[in-house]
């Protein structure tokens, strides 16, 4: 009997739980956002050696054909080794950039006159490259600095004559009609694999001689890496391009296609403009250092 009793018991339990779990369903629908999304596009990630298959592959180890001025650059075994400053014959505004270098195996020099070199994105904004693997330097200068503007957080270099991975998400900025800032520039970075800056809003261009500005520029420019007598070798440089299509229609009938400025041909890319400044610094940190 009173096993009877306990089924009886249970059976009524379950139902009075079926028939609750009803009600709630009944009076609490879902929520829909009712925007009517397209499907994102499928991409075919790559693996150590190979880029994603809608990126631009701007460097597999073969030839400089993605670049100006790279006929100054030795091509050996899957890798270039800077010889010029060399900017991309593509442009660029928002950006997925991957590219993996080796600082001289070789150690020579100290400080910014260590395995130098810098990535400018859109031709004025730079990233360094240095040999930072017990090699002290100014900080907003070492390897992952945004240049002379913000340190990395971590220093995550590895010895010289290792390769060394870079990862950036850059959001390239916006300006009014009258040339004044709508939004920064953005940089996050991972250098291998460990992050260095998280949205970082950059203060302006990168300069040597004074402090970083603003001065409004074409949505789309050239990516330069840049040489500063050191011989950094590069490998496997891909890049995604990451502009929204609606700003891409709206820029093209604002300003139809715009020819590349002077500037852009002799600024922080090309080799005699991007060693002058930091050869100078180079020098003076030589002579603080040998006088301490």
């Amino acid at each position: 009997m009173r096993r009877r009793f306990i089924r009886a018991l249970s059976l009524g339990v379950t139902l009075t739980l079926l028939g609750t779990g009803a009600c709630f369903a009944w009076q609490f629908r879902e929520w829909k956002s009712g925007i009517e999304w397209p499907m994102p596009p499928i991409v075919k990630p790559g693996d150590a050696t190979t880029a994603p298959d809608d990126a631009v592959v701007l460097f597999d180890g073969t030839d400089m054909s993605a670049w100006h001025g790279g006929d100054k650059w030795t091509i050996e075994d899957g890798y270039g080794i800077v010889g010029s400053g060399v900017r991309t014959k593509e442009k660029f505004g928002d950006c997925q950039l991957h590219l993996e270098f080796m600082s001289p195996p070789e150690v020579r020099g100290s400080g910014q006159g260590r395995g130098n070199s810098g990535i400018y994105f859109m031709g004025r904004y730079e990233m360094q490259i240095l040999d930072s693997y017990e090699n002290e330097t100014y900080y907003d200068g070492q390897m992952g600095a945004i240049y002379k503007q913000q340190p990395p957080l971590v220093n995550a270099c590895r010895p010289p004559g290792e390769w060394q991975t870079v990862d950036v998400i850059f959001t390239a900025p916006r300006f009014n009609e009258d040339g004044s800032v709508k939004s920064p520039a953005k940089i996050t970075a991972l250098h291998n694999g460990v992050l260095i800056h998280n949205n970082y809003e950059l203060i302006g261009s990168t300069f040597f001689e004074r402090p970083p500005e603003y001065s409004k520029h074409a949505p789309r420019e050239s990516l330069h890496l840049q040489y500063h007598n050191d011989p950094v070798r590069f490998r496997n440089i891909w890049i995604r391009d990451l502009m929204p299509s609606e700003e891409e229609t709206s820029d093209k009938a604002a300003h139809g296609d715009e020819q590349p400025s002077e500037k852009e041909a002799t600024d922080a890319g090309d080799s005699e403009q991007d060693s002058s400044g930091d050869a100078e610094e180079t020098s003076d940190e030589a002579s603080e250092e040998a006088s301490k």
